[in-house]
């Protein structure tokens, strides 16, 4: 019990701020290929969105990456076991506003494995913004499981690493340690997303980033 309590605590980021009338991306619900590629600065890797899983997750992603807003954002949080989390925080720790939280799509029951994309979010089911992870694991204590209390909630799953998984495990394998408002798991040095943009479908997806099955509880 104790090692669940510490992984459901380990993806919640504190409240951020949401702009007021802020505006969700115009246009229809995204198509189901749907790709967007990050650019950092330990290299490329490619994610392929869930919008017929997760719409609501879907196209409040894509708003912020049309925005430009991961743009100089780091990867401020790696647990080489678990996951490495993004999406809110500059290199020099400034927390960037949001859009207004979202609706935890978690109940689609798509499950936290290796190679996945989900919404990080507080305490509040439904408290998720900009912030997202990678499952480095497969992590079955993040999925949902009901809706009586936060962690049965569990964490929304709307995407998949296709290609540049690679770079993802280089990154699960840097030094980390203290950094900015938090006390640990932070890069030694910077992983900054130098650019995250929609591509069109990468030529090889990587098989290793989607498996079959997991393989249990971690």
């Amino acid at each position: 019990m104790f090692r669940t309590i510490m992984l459901a605590t380990a993806l919640s980021c504190t409240p951020v701020l949401a702009q007021e009338g802020a505006e969700t991306a115009a246009g229809e619900t995204p198509s189901a290929a749907t790709f967007v590629e990050f650019d950092t600065s330990m290299g490329a890797f490619v994610v392929e969105l869930l919008p017929e899983k997760a719409p609501i997750s879907v196209e409040n992603f894509l708003a912020y990456v049309e925005d430009g807003f991961y743009d100089g954002t780091v990867f401020h949080r790696i647990i080489g076991s678990f996951v490495i989390q993004g999406g809110g925080y500059t290199a020099e720790f400034t927390k960037k506003p949001t859009r207004e939280p979202i609706t935890n799509e978690a109940d689609n029951m798509e499950p936290n494995v290796k190679g996945t994309l989900a919404m990080a979010r507080t305490a509040d089911p439904h408290s998720a913004t900009s912030q997202f992870y990678i499952n480095v694991a497969d992590n079955l204590a993040l999925n949902h499981t009901g809706k009586t209390n936060s962690r049965a909630w569990g964490y929304a799953v709307f995407g998949r690493v296709v290609a540049g998984m690679d770079v993802i495990e280089a990154m699960r394998a840097v030094e980390t340690g203290p950094g900015g408002p938090f006390p640990r798991d932070v890069p030694r040095e910077s992983i900054v997303v130098l650019k995250a943009q929609k591509v069109a479908a990468p030529a090889t997806p990587a098989p290793e980033a989607v498996p079959e099955a997991a393989s249990g509880d971690q």
